[in-house]
C-alpha cells in the first residue's frame, strides 16, 4: 500500500500545486487513501520531496535529488519491491505489479535504461514493454526476475 500511495503522491504533485501537508492529504483522501499526517510526513521525507517556487509564484512540492542514495539505487529497490511476475510473447514484455504500482516500476525501467527497450506503457498493475530485437528478450526478461530475487 505505501508504495501505491507514494506513486499517487507523486502523480498529484505533478498534477496539482500542492503547497501544504493538508492539501497533499485531502487529494489523496479524495483518491481513496486514509492518511493521517504522520503518514503524510513520513512519505514526503522518503519520497525526498522539496518546496520550489512555482511560475505562479507559489511555494510547491516536488521531487528533490538525492545526494544520501543515487537516483538508479532507489529505482533499483522500487523495481525489487514492486515486481510481481514477467512474462513475454515475441519483442512484447509484460510486468506484472503490486496494484498502483505500475507507473513507478515503469519510471525505474525507463530511468535504469535497461539495453534493447524501446518504449513502455504503465496501466495500474501492469507494465507492456516494446524490445527492439525479439531474441533479446529472454536474456532481458531473465535479468528482470535476478532482480527481484
Amino acid at each position: 500500500m505505501r508504495y501505491s500511495r507514494q506513486n499517487k503522491i507523486l502523480d498529484i504533485i505533478n498534477t496539482y500545486e500542492v503547497e501544504t501537508q493538508e492539501r497533499l492529504a485531502s487529494l489523496l483522501r479524495k483518491s481513496g487513501y486514509k492518511v493521517t499526517q504522520a503518514t503524510i510526513s513520513r512519505d514526503i521525507k522518503e519520497l525526498q520531496l522539496i518546496k520550489t517556487l512555482s511560475s505562479s509564484g507559489k511555494y510547491k512540492y516536488t521531487v528533490g535529488a538525492s545526494v544520501d542514495q543515487p537516483i538508479s539505487d532507489r529505482y533499483v529497490k522500487i523495481f525489487k519491491e514492486t515486481i510481481q511476475t514477467v512474462a513475454y510473447s515475441g519483442n512484447i514484455i509484460v510486468v506484472k505489479t503490486l496494484q498502483g504500482c505500475a507507473n513507478a516500476a515503469c519510471e525505474a525501467v525507463d530511468t535504469l535504461n535497461f539495453p534493447y527497450v524501446v518504449g513502455s506503457i504503465a496501466g495500474d498493475n501492469t507494465i507492456f514493454l516494446v524490445i527492439s530485437d525479439p531474441e533479446k528478450v529472454p536474456a532481458l526478461v531473465n535479468r528482470f526476475n535476478d532482480m527481484i530475487k
